[in-house]
This record gives structure tokens, sequence and C-alpha cells, in this order.
């Protein structure tokens, strides 16, 4: 299926989402957010996949966020808001999914579009991104998540500082931070997130999403508290095909045959 805002590819266990909206600093309108939710979607659902990499089109930004242009244009059109509400992003709310998402950032990070990176389970960064939480600059708040999943991932006063003054910092200063997990030159950025991708992809593909289920579901949580809910995911480990083949291939000295079952 072809998108007109978005490219979407598969290739070799990896999806490719890539937001193509150059023009705007690939900003995201209701249309372009309705693809990114159908895609991602497809790709929680398709057995075939089994990592993301989210990316923005260009070397400028990965996403400025919210189109605010387009939003004014409508209003001043009197046009209501569609009755059809998607998550900003496709991926900021209301949105579950085991299998792991890289977000590539290849430029600018500000508002959703950065919600959209605090989203993903990876940041890989190239050298001249920056990431922001601009909205209350502009009579706004981060609320695709912004306010709570930054102060979840760095500690809380780095979060504050980003978030009560709206600044831009730099994709050294993320990874600083402990938001950005890798820095590279722009030229490098696709070639790291797939190095990433693939170091995923030698592992077993349920164990990955137990693993990644298992974290999410115990953040907040006492440790025996969350050890207590990780007991259905054990017993589907415990049931499964790449439960078998691991040990099996370790024994026989060979790759094992990931089979996510």
């Amino acid at each position: 299926m072809s998108y007109h805002h978005v490219i979407y590819e598969k290739k070799a266990r990896i999806a490719y989402v890539t937001i193509n909206r150059p023009e705007v600093m690939n900003a995201l309108h209701y249309e372009a957010n309705v693809e990114l939710y159908e895609i991602f979607n497809d790709f929680k659902q398709d057995d075939d996949v089994w990592v993301a990499i989210l990316t923005g089109t260009g070397n400028r930004a990965f996403s400025a966020g919210n189109d605010l242009k387009a939003t004014a244009a409508a209003t001043a059109r009197g046009e209501k808001l569609p009755g059809r509400q998607v998550p900003f992003g496709g991926i900021t709310s209301g949105f579950a999914c085991s299998k792991p998402i890289i977000a590539a950032v290849n430029g600018i990070a500000v508002g959703g579009g950065f919600e959209m990176a605090l989203a993903s389970d990876l940041i890989i960064a190239a050298e001249h991104a920056r990431f922001g939480l601009p909205e209350p600059r502009v009579g706004l708040i981060a609320g695709a998540g912004g306010v709570h999943r930054l102060p979840q991932q760095i500690p809380l006063k780095q979060a504050m500082s980003m978030l009560l003054t709206g600044r831009q910092i730099t994709a050294q200063e993320g990874y600083r931070m402990g938001f950005v997990n890798e820095v590279v030159p722009a030229a490098e950025l696709m070639a790291a997130a797939e190095r990433w991708a693939n170091e995923i992809l030698e592992c077993s593909p349920l164990c990955v999403r137990l693993t990644k289920e298992a974290a999410l579901t115990g953040l907040g949580l006492p440790i025996e508290e969350a050890m207590q809910k990780d007991r259905p995911l054990l017993e589907r480990l415990l049931a499964s095909e790449d439960f078998v083949e691991g040990p099996k291939a370790f024994a026989e000295k060979r790759k094992p045959h990931w089979t996510g079952k």
C-alpha cells in the first residue's frame, strides 16, 4: 500500500518508516498522523518484520512536530477537527507494541517530533540533531507524552530544565542526559540504526518482545511486584519454539534459527 506523507518499506525483517514532508521539516498534520498510525499497526501485526526504524526525509529534520500552519489554516477556514482521532505520530498514545522501534533522528526533533522519539525504544542521533519540547513558548504543553516520558527516561531536574524553558539541546547533550543511545555523523546515521537493529535481530524475537513487555510493565513497581507480573510472560517463553532452539543451537555451536514462536 502506498502513502502520501510517509514512505514505508520492509527489508530483511526491518520495517523502515520515513516521514516524507521535508517542505515543512517533516511536521505532521492529521493526514500524516493517520498514515503513521496505519503503518505502525501494520508493523505490529506483520510476523515477518521484527524491528522498525523511524526517521525523516532529508537532513534538516526528523520532525518539527505538529504542523501548526496547517492547523491554523484549517481553523481560519472554519474547519472542525476530524471525528476520527489518532495518536500523534501513530505511537505516542494508545499504541502498545512489543516489537522494538528505533528512532534514527536525522535533524531537528522538537515538540511532537521529540515525543515520537521518546516513544521509541532507542534513539540514534546525527551529530547535528537537536531536541526540545517548546510547546510552552507557543501556548501549549507537550501533551503527546513528552511531559511524562522525559521525566521517566532522564533525571527529573534535567527533564524539568527542558520542559519548563522549552529550550533545545544538542544530540551530545541528549546523550549525556541519557535519552540518546548513540551520536554519529549524519552520513553514518542509517548504518548505525541498522547496526542496532541487526544486533536485536540476533536475539530471539519472542524473547526481545517479552523483555520489552516486562520492562515497560514493571516501570515504577517494586522489584518483587514486577517479577510477579512476569509469570505469564515466562509461561509463554517456556512453551515457545525459541526456548527450545536457543539452547539447542548453543550446544550444536551454530547460529539459532529463530521463529518468534
